[in-house]
């Protein structure tokens, strides 16, 4: 039996403030939602971002009077609709932030949250360098929610290159795996298609990863090319390098399949870490 679901992947500039940010991010999310999209997937640090110095530092509010989190909790509600809020800056600890993810139901409802766990800290160049752990605090945990089509497994942005956070996700059952973000253009262009494609492929899984596109406020750009990847890692949607969403069907139901045709899952076993060379057993005398 098909699991359908019409994914949405919402492709919004990165704006400095939260209500610029916000009125994008409804205005696309609404175009999406007109499309027949029952699933809104929008990108990292889609509640504002903007640079300073060399630092990213988007704007930050406490969790419970976070206006971007009220306004998209709102339109999830208006519109009937589930939606991934890629992320948004939350005051954290100390002085530092957290980039954190949400999963909302169609009533408004918060069904998860995820803290982003591996840190954008890169020297692409002597003239652009990055360091996202000056400002916000790494998460922990790895999330994994049920939505009506399947388990759904959150990361964010750099998340995409470890591996091992995806493959504990899709070991504890997700189908789907949500790549939320603010991909560079330069490192967009170098590595993103295949970095979620490979996912994609050595999960069995639905990979979708709605990305930012356009120049950051205080410098740096953002790739976009937002992507939905089947499980066999054929790309079924991808947005460009313009302001604006991607709609695709996808049917969970070739997680399944996927999976059956090549059970690595199945095939995981422990091993050693690598330590002192090992000693050849003896020839029987």
């Amino acid at each position: 039996m098909a699991r359908e679901v019409r994914i949405g992947c919402v492709q919004s500039r990165p704006l400095a403030t939260f209500d610029e940010a916000i009125k994008e991010a409804r205005r696309i999310a609404g175009g999406a939602v007109a499309a027949g999209a029952e699933l809104v997937c929008l990108p990292e640090y889609c509640g504002g971002l903007k640079s300073e110095g060399g630092l990213l530092v988007p704007p930050s509010a406490v969790e419970t009077q976070h206006p971007v989190l009220d306004a998209l909790r709102g339109f999830a509600r208006e519109s009937r609709v589930w939606i991934l809020i890629g992320s948004i800056a939350v005051d954290g600890p100390g002085d530092r932030l957290v980039n954190r993810g949400y999963l909302v139901d169609d009533q408004g409802k918060i069904r998860a949250w995820y803290d982003k766990i591996f840190l954008f800290d890169v020297d692409l160049s002597p003239t652009q360098q990055y360091r996202e752990s000056a400002v916000v605090a790494p998460g922990g945990h790895a999330v994994v929610a049920d939505t009506p089509w399947g388990r759904l497994g959150m990361t964010i942005c750099y998340d995409l290159r470890f591996p091992q956070l995806y493959r504990t996700l899709a070991q504890a059952g997700a189908e789907i795996l949500a790549v939320p973000a603010a991909f560079t253009k330069v490192t967009g262009e170098a590595h993103w298609h295949v970095l979620n494609r490979a996912r994609a492929i050595e999960n069995g899984a639905v990979v979708v990863a709605p990305c930012a596109v356009g120049a950051v406020p205080g410098g740096g750009a953002a790739y976009g090319h937002s992507l939905v990847v089947a499980p066999w890692g054929e790309v079924l949607a991808d947005g460009g390098d313009g302001v604006g969403y991607a709609v695709t069907t996808v049917d969970v139901e070739t997680v399944a399949a996927a999976r059956g045709r090549i059970p690595s899952l199945r095939h995981d076993r422990p091993f050693s870490d690598p330590g002192e060379p090992r000693q050849r057993p003896s020839a029987a005398a």
